[in-house]
């Protein structure tokens, strides 16, 4: 019973989050700005490689399949303006930031279910249902700005 009600605890935070994350104004993000701002040891995102994320990130769920029209697209079309690239940047800023928030609301877990198992319910929930989606924004960060500066160098030498 504690696991249930842990399990629709996090789903009912998740739902919520979902709309928060939605409602949040992106231009407060610096992606450029500690916590968003890769670190020295992500190698821009070079790290994430070794652990295999570009074969996994498109296996797991994606809100932006889930719920077309309500958020934008992930994949690339062709060749994105500016405008394009800096929502998507700004929002692996905010779906990352949600997916921090969720573990730490999933700290609840530990007051549904005191003890060893609310502990371990939330270490799965941070470890399987959060780490990924944090992973799979600070890896995907770094390519979109390197693609957003090669685009602003390319425009620059056509002036």
């Amino acid at each position: 019973m504690d696991f249930l009600r842990c399990v629709c605890y996090y789903a009912m935070a998740g739902i919520a989050s979902f709309f928060v994350g939605r409602l949040v104004s992106r231009h407060r993000f610096r992606y450029d700005a500690v916590p968003f701002r890769p670190f020295p040891f992500e190698k821009e995102g070079r790290i994430y490689k070794k652990i295999g994320i570009a074969r996994w990130q498109g296996k797991v769920p994606d809100m932006s399949r889930i719920l077309k029209g309500l958020m934008p697209p992930k994949a690339l079309a062709g060749r994105p303006d500016r405008e394009t690239l800096l929502v998507m940047i700004q929002e692996t800023c905010v779906a990352e930031l949600v997916h921090w928030l969720l573990c730490l609301a999933g700290l609840a877990s530990l007051w549904l279910w005191p003890g060893a198992g609310g502990l371990l319910c939330w270490l799965l929930y941070c470890l399987v249902g959060n780490l990924p989606f944090i992973l799979i924004q600070r890896y995907n960060r770094p390519r979109l700005l390197k693609l957003l500066e090669r685009q602003s160098r390319g425009e620059g030498e056509k002036k």
